[in-house]
């Protein structure tokens, strides 16, 4: 059964150390840009730190996304109503700012290839703002993964990633999907979330998107067994489908 914001996937087919400090864990994970980005307008007012609150919208309205906050800025996206999956289309909110024309513009993570794109967005192409303090840390070395709440640590699991072929790449992410499996006791186990990064292959249905899932493997956890997912024991993706909601920035490192 489907419900609003929570479809199920169907026939799907296969395809320790915990971060003590969280300005550590931003300071590891910082990373050049995939691209030279222009800067910011100095008056922009932050609405997410990726940390400790993020915001985040649904969209309203299809609409460019441009590289600048101007209307004659280059096109790199177009805000889009639902996901591949079907799922409404997440789109994470890091600045706000006015230009000089009282236009309000609003800087965005965009969900494409290469990962990292940024853009800006007028403010009538989105909805409501939603609010959320949780923030996942992946560690990639220590086969591991960490859910935190405002800062204070809430859960911790293993977990398996990319094989070496098909690694699970690094970066800021985010939680778009989140999805209730049709048979909890197969390959994606009971629970699934879509995230906002892209992978070379993933276990994700249509390959690429990196998905967090349950496992019929769980013998191969930690370690590393996928395409470029990242694997939870049924037994911790259940407690994390509790706790961690949509619009939760995922960092990968």
């Amino acid at each position: 059964m489907r419900t609003r914001g929570s479809p199920e996937l169907h026939g799907l087919k296969p395809v320790s150390r915990a971060l003590a400090l969280l300005p550590l864990v931003a300071l590891a994970l910082s990373a050049p840009a995939a691209a030279a980005r222009p800067p910011d307008p100095p008056e922009a007012d932050p609405l997410s730190d990726e940390r400790t609150y993020t915001s985040w919208a649904h969209s309203k309205v299809t609409a460019p996304i441009r590289r600048r906050p101007m209307p004659g800025s280059a096109t790199i996206a177009r805000v889009r109503h639902l996901t591949g999956d079907g799922s409404p289309e997440v789109y994470l909110i890091l600045r706000r700012w006015s230009d000089p024309e009282d236009r309000t513009w609003l800087k965005v993570r965009v969900p494409m290839r290469p990962n990292g794109r940024t853009g800006w967005v007028r403010d009538t192409a989105l909805g409501r703002l939603h609010l959320v303090r949780s923030l996942l840390v992946v560690d990639r070395p220590g086969r591991s993964a960490t859910l935190y709440e405002s800062g204070r640590r809430i859960w911790r699991s293993q977990i398996g990633i990319g094989a070496p072929g098909t690694p699970t790449p690094a970066g800021r992410f985010w939680i778009r999907e989140r999805l209730k499996v049709a048979d909890p006791l197969g390959t994606y186990g009971p629970w699934a979330f879509g995230t906002g990064g892209y992978s070379r292959l993933s276990d994700w249905p249509g390959g690429g998107v990196i998905g967090i899932h349950g496992t019929d493997q769980p013998d191969l956890i930690p370690g590393r067994p996928s395409h470029g997912c990242i694997r939870v024991p049924n037994h911790s993706i259940r407690q994390l489908a509790r706790l961690m909601p949509i619009g939760t920035p995922v960092w990968v490192r």
